[in-house]
Order: structure tokens, then sequence, then C-alpha cells
């Protein structure tokens, strides 16, 4: 990590300007892609007037548009390794990136916050608890500006600006040590395959507890700007100065264990939303089974009660073993997310709990743990 800190450029108007205009035009590029490009059609919650909210989802064509602009640029590299398009022109002006989308977070948060509040009306809540609260968690569920709604517009430049991040560490490696070591490989396609699936089953979020139950506030425009993007990619800093390759018995483990683990984080969220779009559909072969037609109980959902977040954990674990652990730091990853994820968990189990009653009660004797068997 040394090597890599004495690369970035340090903090100055100059630095901070040019991370301003970086982060602007990405953020104008993202959110004039998700107004006009084509999409698919996705179908959400259910709004106050007993109709159903409907998203244009065009996640996926943004990010192979941005996959591909990367992967033009390494094939293109001896011929634009001197222009600012060389992708390391992002990894030196990290610090200033970071300043930068921490200001667009509160920026963001402030907008949402007196918008938001206007709308409530008199129903606002009252008293400095009341204004604390809807800046931290939101004074609206589903702002919408210019018809595109914001929460799940925020994933865009929060997912795709992971990806450009991730990808600048490539090119940061192959320019200092002139070639890329197989587990730069690994981070890379690790990653890739991570969001390219969660593109392709996009239409998933819109069942989740953020999109359905969480309002639009700090903690998500935060989470969003700058947790997702800039911390996601703690692991890549720690393989960009790396000379010794990994052994092909450790690529070999690596690669089965990221599949195992996405594939429960994944499989897991595919069968709630096939259960929840239709009651009857398959999981695992088999007609899905459930408690009086609400609550899966076949497939991952009869083992656990929440074991997607399990491999989604798992999964961010394996990636950052990519690092082959010559640092603790990374692990900082799969661990904040396993405390956030654990709070989540209870917190979904509280409103269930509300929603369901008893029903609940015999899930949680069929499914006995939530997310890590005998402990939790």
């Amino acid at each position: 990590m040394a090597g890599i800190l004495e690369l970035m450029l340090p903090v100055t108007p100059w630095n901070l300007l040019t991370a301003l205009a970086m982060i602007t035009i990405f953020i104008v590029i993202m959110f004039l892609g998700a107004k006009f490009l084509p999409g698919i059609k996705g179908i959400g919650e259910i709004l106050k007037n007993g109709t159903k909210k409907e998203y244009k989802l065009t996640g996926l064509i943004l990010f192979l548009l941005f996959t591909f602009v990367a992967l033009l640029v390494f094939v293109l590299y001896e011929k634009v390794s001197s222009f600012i398009w060389n992708l390391e022109y992002i990894t030196i002006r990290f610090w200033s990136l970071l300043i930068v989308a921490n200001c667009y977070a509160v920026l963001w948060t402030i907008l949402l916050f007196f918008l938001g509040r206007r709308k409530q009306g008199k129903d606002r809540r009252k008293g400095l608890k009341g204004i604390l609260h809807d800046i931290w968690f939101g004074s609206e569920l589903n702002p919408t500006w210019w018809g595109v709604d914001l929460k799940m517009f925020a994933y865009q430049p929060s997912l795709i600006g992971l990806s450009i991040l991730n990808w600048s560490f490539l090119f940061t490696q192959l320019n200092n040590l002139g070639y890329v070591l197989p587990q730069m490989w690994l981070y890379q396609a690790f990653w890739w395959g991570y969001l390219f699936t969660h593109y392709i089953f996009e239409e998933f979020m819109l069942s989740t507890w953020d999109v359905m139950s969480e309002n639009f506030g700090f903690m998500l425009a935060w989470g969003d700007t700058v947790y997702v993007p800039f911390f996601y990619s703690i692991g890549g800093w720690f393989i960009i100065t790396q000379e010794i390759a990994f052994s092909n018995f450790v690529i070999i483990f690596l690669c089965v264990a990221y599949l195992i683990s996405l594939w429960i984080f994944r499989a897991s969220n595919i069968q709630k939303y096939r259960f929840k779009k239709n009651p009857k559909a398959k999981i695992w072969f088999k007609q899905a089974k459930s408690l009086e037609g609400k609550i899966l109980i076949s497939g991952f959902w009869g083992i656990g009660r929440k074991l997607n977040y399990t491999g989604e954990i798992l999964t961010y674990l394996v990636i950052v073993l990519t690092t082959g652990l010559i640092s603790a730091i990374p692990l900082i990853l799969p661990g904040s997310l396993l405390i956030l994820l654990i709070h989540r968990a209870w917190r979904d189990d509280k409103r269930c709990r509300k929603k369901y009653g008893k029903l609940w009660e015999d899930y949680c004797d069929i499914a006995k743990f939530k997310m890590i068997p005998k402990l939790y």
C-alpha cells in the first residue's frame, strides 16, 4: 500500500477542480443515460393510489457501454497511454475524487431533505428529532427528478463508478509493472461477474428492502456516492504493487469459492423474486412450497431466512482474498458488510414478525437460522 500512496497526487485546488469536473461529467452522463437510453420496464411497489410504480431500467446497457470503453482503451493501450483517458488518471487522483464525492453526497442530501419536506407539507416530522431523522433516513420514499427515480438511478454512478475504479487499478499496475498479474485479473473478473449478474437481474432490486421500504436520505445517498465505489474497491489497492503471481492451485480455489458464493447470493434472490411474481413457480425443479402462499419455504428460503446475505458476504470475502491477505485492511469490507447485514436482517425480522404474526413464528421453526447455522 505504501508504494501506491506514493503515486497519488496531493489534494490541491487544481486537482479538486479536476475531480469535480470528472465526477460531474460522469454523473451527468449516467443521468442522461437513465433518461434517454432504452431499458426494460420494471414493476415496483404499490403506490398510495393503488397502482404499481413503473421503472425504466437502463443499468445493463450503461454497464456494458462503460465495459466496452474500458476494454477498447485496454486494447489500444500503447496508443493511448499518454492521454488522460488512460484510466490510471483516476487512481492517482483518488483523494481529490473521494473529497468531491463526499461533497456531492452532502449536497444531494440537502436537496432531498428540502424538496421532500416541502412535499410532506403539514405531515412533516416535527422538532429536531424529526429533522435529523429526515436528513439521515430521508423525507421521501421515491424522489423523482425529470421522470428518473433517484433511488434506482443512484445505483448507476455507484456500481459503474466502482467498475471504473477497478479498471483504473488494472491500468495502474500495467503502467508501473509492464504486465498484469493473475490475481489482478481475478479481482477484475470477480467484480465484473458480480456487477454483470446484478444488472442482468436488475429488476430484482425493485423488491429489495432499500427500494421498497427505505426513504432516500443521507444514509443511502452517501452509501451510493462514497461507500460503494470507494470502499468496495479497497482490495484493488493491495494488488497494484504486487509482483509475485498466484499459483494455479490458489487461482482454482478462489474461482470455485467465488462461483459457489455468487450462486448462493444470486440464486436465493432469484427464488424469492420468482415466488413473489408467481407463488406456483418452480424452485429447484419443483413447485414452490409456502406458508399460506405468503412465505416461501422452498430452496434456500427453507434452509435459512437470510442466506442471500450469507452468499453476498462470502462473495465479498472471496474478492478480497485476491489480495493474498498481505494486509488485514481489505477484510474490513466483508467485516463491515457482515455488521450492516446482520443489523438489516434484524430489522427485517422485526418487520416480518409484525406483518405476518404467528405465520412468521411457524416459518422460523422451519428455517431455524438467519445467516449462519448455529450462530445467527
